[in-house]
């Protein structure tokens, strides 16, 4: 694990966020949970653990700068990305991580377990489904689903002045221009490669809000 250890030191220092040695621990802990679990749960068609650093692991951390509020949930989470990484480096802020595979949720719960994450809930849930009791400050989705179905699916969790954050490749025009919410496209740049990758971030009006 020592050329991921490598890979995460100068990516995060890239970033100019700051983690601590014992996040990097658990991030690595991280990675090597993906990997034992992947050949049974089919977790990411990435099997390379030092492609894992960069592609899942400093991916995620890309958009840390960018988390509003004390409670975020993460739609379609799978493997537990962006959740995991983020909820590791952001241990003040409650994370729940939804997915509606029964598979991926075990694997995400067990993750939680290992590293003693006291942050962070995990549900098995499909997202039309899930009516909190409380809503949340930020809905955050990593290749879930079209803008105009994030808002349509999402909405009903936010709370008043809550955020959508989508992360997303390029080319993002035609999406773009099919939602008539608040919105505004922060590039994000990640570390060791050169991948496009984006934050759209939508801000809801107020007679759209529910809670």
């Amino acid at each position: 694990m020592e050329a991921c250890r490598k890979i995460l030191v100068s990516g995060i220092a890239a970033l100019n966020v700051n983690v601590t040695d014992q996040k990097i621990e658990q991030l690595l802990c991280f990675i090597k949970l993906i990997e034992k679990w992947n050949k049974a749960y089919n977790l990411t068609a990435i099997r390379d653990r030092e492609e894992m650093a960069r592609l899942h692991i400093l991916d995620s951390l890309a958009i840390l700068p960018y988390i509003e509020g004390a409670r975020v949930i993460d739609i379609g989470t799978g493997a537990g990305l962006p959740g995991i990484p983020l909820a590791i480096c952001l241990p003040e802020i409650h994370f729940t991580l939804l997915d509606s595979n029964a598979k991926k949720t075990r694997f995400v719960q067990q993750v939680v377990l290992e590293l003693k994450l006291k942050n962070v809930q995990v549900l098995h849930s499909r997202v039309e489904n899930y009516h909190p009791e409380k809503a949340y400050d930020a809905v955050l989705t990593r290749a879930f689903a079209s803008l105009s179905d994030i808002v349509r699916l999402t909405s009903h969790l936010l709370a008043r002045k809550g955020v959508l954050l989508a992360m997303k490749g390029q080319n993002l025009d035609a999406e773009l221009e099919l939602i008539a919410e608040k919105k505004s496209v922060i590039p994000v740049s990640v570390p060791g490669t050169d991948v496009d990758r984006c934050l759209v971030r939508i801000e809801l009006p107020e007679e759209a809000e529910v809670r």
